[in-house]
């Protein structure tokens, strides 16, 4: 049975991959966060906050699987101070930089993320 925390842990889980591919496109054309002259700060703290909350995910289904539902709830409730901190500065912060630093290109960008949301 799928619970809500299940089904918007996965949504949040997809969303996070969805940035680390746009993040990796945007790598490979040699951009590197050009737009905003930051390769490291803020960005890379985000990122590093991902794989922490990627591998509590991991820990969290290894406990289920192996039937420990209180190993479980101790990284679902670890997770969900993670995940709240971590989507609080990524919309309060990182979020506002990016519209400082696009605002150019915001109609287009905004037309690009949502066909690109809509299909995955």
């Amino acid at each position: 049975m799928t619970t809500i925390r299940a089904l918007m842990t996965e949504d949040h889980r997809h969303c996070d991959d969805l940035f680390a591919d746009a993040e990796s496109t945007v790598g490979k054309k040699a951009i590197t966060e050009a737009k905003t002259g930051m390769s490291m700060g803020p960005t890379q703290v985000m990122r590093m906050e991902d794989t922490q909350i990627r591998a509590l995910l991991d820990e969290a289904l290894e406990a289920l699987m192996q039937n420990k539902p209180d190993d479980y709830l101790g990284y679902a409730d670890t997770l969900v101070i993670m995940m709240q901190q971590h989507n609080m500065k990524v919309e309060n912060m990182l979020y506002m930089m990016c519209d400082q630093h696009l605002c150019g290109e915001t109609p287009e960008l905004l037309v690009r993320l949502q066909t690109e949301l809509a299909v995955a």
